[in-house]
């Protein structure tokens, strides 16, 4: 016997749709609506204060205190000095003697920096200054720009204030870190600041820092004591 043509008189199971797939679905329609996926902005780096304890890798740094200092006159003819000093404890947690150095005068030139002040990579707002800031570690009350493996050292980073330039109620600095890892062409172990390519054209290119930037591994920010009254 044939069957009868026609549709079969069973009722339709339903179809199941899974409700994270509706989620799914919803969610791109909503996002093709508005015109395709936005991007995500980095998260900011961990905010951190005065007598904070940082552990950068090869240095393990505590910000003690920023202030604005004042150096007498010698002379008649002399005038008073100002500046703004930032002073650290750093310990050197690596194996070798380090360089305490100098700051980069821009963020992007720190990555082939290898000293302690190479890290700090930006200083905000920027001080206005007579020259280069200068920065050494104190050992017995001598100054020094080493810092042997193992000793809590204090380091001064002095920055010499351009005339009547008023010093900043506080400052912000960006701070990396460093990772101790083989060079591009070379096997042996070294402790390198940790970037990022933030240039399309990679190494070798024309901009500082041959495309690369420093990554921000904390922002510090200190309060100038004594900016109120200078």
């Amino acid at each position: 016997m044939t069957e009868p043509s026609g549709g079969s008189n069973k009722p339709k199971r339903p179809v199941v749709v899974p409700a994270a797939a509706l989620v799914t679905v919803t969610a791109l329609g909503i996002t093709a609506l508005l015109g395709g996926f936005a991007e995500v902005p980095d998260p900011a780096p961990p905010q951190y204060g005065e007598g904070a304890v940082l552990d950068q890798g090869q240095f393990s740094t505590q910000f003690v205190t920023a202030k604005v200092a004042t150096q007498k006159a010698k002379a008649d003819w002399e005038t008073d000095k100002r500046f703004v000093e930032l002073t650290f404890k750093v310990t050197n947690q690596g194996k070798a003697t380090a360089m305490v150095g100098l700051p980069p005068d821009k963020p992007e030139r720190a990555i082939s920096l290898t000293s302690f002040a190479g890290s700090l990579v930006k200083v905000t707002p920027q001080i206005q200054t007579k020259g280069v800031p200068s920065v050494y570690s104190l050992s017995k009350n001598a100054q020094s720009g080493q810092l042997q493996p193992g000793v809590p050292t204090t380091v001064i980073l002095r920055y010499d204030l351009d005339g009547a330039a008023k010093p900043p109620q506080k400052v912000t600095l960006d701070v990396a870190g460093f990772a101790y890892e083989p060079g591009f062409n070379d096997p042996s172990f070294h402790w390198n600041l940790i970037s990022e390519e933030t240039d399309p054209e990679g190494p070798g290119s024309k901009v500082p820092g041959n495309g690369r930037s420093p990554v921000v591994q904390a922002q510090v920010t200190l309060p100038v004591h004594g900016a109120e009254a200078a």
